[in-house]
């Protein structure tokens, strides 16, 4: 897999947090730069662990499927994607499906954390089949979140919810166009 995959990869598996990085945003008076930076560390962290524990297992069980592996990661790629897109497409406001962000718990914005990394578990699965570094990839996609959650508190502030369904569908267009992709370059080559 390319560099430029993964970065791709890092960018969509940072959606949901960014979208519910906004929704945090809106729920905070006057968030500063130390509170976002927090709020994005944790996220980061969680989302850089997730692929990791994805990956471990995908890397035991890659000599069992390394035919199909291909396969696998678009099958993969194809669930998280259409999830992601059918999410951002629902009707309901950007924040009403996570309205427990508001509270300053730090169990919460843990509990929201992990919910929001779930699918890096499955992604770390595609990259111990696509024989990535999956250190290079977990920093990756755990600066990437942290950035992108920063971005999104102060966001919140300004546009709403507006951006957050929007980066959602975008991030699982991008996931199954990689998806697509991992199957042309093993079948073409």
């Amino acid at each position: 897999m390319e560099v430029l995959s993964i970065i791709l990869i890092a960018f969509a598996m940072s959606t949901d947090a960014f979208a519910v990085s906004i929704c945090k945003g809106v729920s905070m008076k006057n968030p500063t730069l130390y509170d976002a930076i927090k709020v994005g560390l944790l996220f980061g962290i969680i989302e850089a662990i997730t692929p990791v524990l994805g990956w471990a297992i995908g890397y035991i069980a890659v000599d069992y499927i390394a035919q199909w592996d291909h396969w696998i990661i678009l099958l993969i790629m194809l669930f998280l994607g259409s999830r992601m897109i059918r999410n951002g497409l629902k009707n309901e406001a950007c924040c009403e499906h996570v309205e427990f962000v508001k509270k300053d718990s730090l169990f919460i914005l843990i509990l929201t954390a992990i919910s929001t990394s779930i699918d890096a578990f499955a992604v770390g699965i595609s990259l111990a089949l696509a024989n990535v570094n999956i250190i290079f990839a977990a920093i990756l996609i755990g600066s990437v979140t942290c950035m992108m959650v920063i971005l999104g508190i102060f966001l919140g502030k300004r546009i709403g919810g507006f951006i957050g369904k929007r980066a959602e569908i975008m991030g699982g267009i991008v996931l199954i166009l990689i998806g697509v992709w991992t199957v042309i370059n093993h079948v073409v080559v």
